[in-house]
């Protein structure tokens, strides 16, 4: 692969909506087509990169920020990166893309519902927001304004994830 052709994809969705999931079945696909690819998890920075931060508005947009910039380094090495991350706001999104290049970033939103998200809540954080035993929970407490026009939209809750996974690579063969 071309370095030029390196890719982002920028998951974004509500926690729970399935963004790990589709990106680590994403990452396992570009694999077995040979490609490099790195998975840039917002739950994996915050262990590390970006452990100093809070969940206030700032530290939200640093943290996207942060992340933009690995993805952009990724890709400028050849390397796909696939970003599944809430990052909640529009304008943080925005600067992430400007950071990485709007012609390498792929914007996807997974819009799973918030009834399937609390649902699912893999990590018992809806039901301690719910519980009031933490604050600023995107989806709860917190805000989340969704992408206006996203490269793709899946619903986890309604598309298998060989399917969604197929719809990734095709936005990214429309792209090159």
């Amino acid at each position: 692969m071309r370095q030029d052709m390196a890719t982002t994809w920028w998951l974004t969705g509500l926690p729970g909506a399935g963004k790990t999931t589709l990106s680590t079945k994403l990452a396992q696909a570009l694999r077995q087509r040979g490609e490099p690819v790195c998975i840039v998890d917002g739950d994996e920075l915050r262990v590390g990169l970006c452990r100093d931060l809070g969940f206030d508005d700032a530290s939200r947009a640093e943290n996207v920020r942060r992340a933009a910039h690995v993805a952009q380094l990724l890709n400028a090495n050849g390397v796909h990166a696939v970003v599944a991350m809430v990052s909640p706001s529009s304008a943080a999104r925005a600067c992430a893309y400007a950071i990485i290049g709007p012609e390498r970033c792929l914007e996807i939103y997974v819009n799973t519902p918030l009834a399937v998200c609390e649902q699912r809540d893999p990590k018992g954080l809806y039901a301690r927001a719910r519980a009031n035993q933490m604050t600023q929970m995107t989806g709860v407490q917190a805000g989340y304004e969704p992408p206006a026009s996203p490269r793709l939209r899946v619903d986890t809750s309604q598309t298998e994830l060989q399917v969604a996974v197929e719809r990734l690579l095709q936005v990214q063969a429309k792209r090159l």
